[in-house]
């Protein structure tokens, strides 16, 4: 995935109602009325930020008869997860370090309690 494709991924998952929609995807395929339900805005405004969460390849859309259902893709989440991956060995180090940090002063209060 290029810099710009992550880019337009971050800027789709920056926005409350598209990672709204994205929660309720991930119980299954909605239509845009379904989705549009628990917000306060028209079916247009929906409707765009659907373009915006299929252009970065988080959702699909479908068609059956009348239906167009839209359904989460999954697969469009794992360069994020990569690139996010990428940074938890920082995580992990700063986590080593507090368990070490916590380690000494549980051992230095356990000294004290004894003397």
């Amino acid at each position: 995935m290029t810099a710009d494709c992550l880019s337009e991924t971050f800027q789709a998952l920056a926005d409350p109602t598209r990672r709204a929609i994205l929660a309720r995807l991930a119980s299954g395929e909605a239509s845009v009325s379904d989705l549009a339900a628990p917000f306060d805005m028209s079916l247009p405004a929906i409707s765009r930020h659907l373009k915006v969460l299929e252009r970065a390849g988080l959702i699909e859309r479908g068609r059956q008869a009348q239906w167009r259902p839209c359904r989460l893709n999954g697969e469009g989440l794992k360069p994020v997860f990569d690139w996010v991956a990428e940074y938890s060995r920082f995580w992990e180090q700063s986590f080593d370090r507090l368990e070490a940090y916590l380690e000494e002063i549980q051992s230095k209060d356990a000294s004290d309690e004894q003397h």
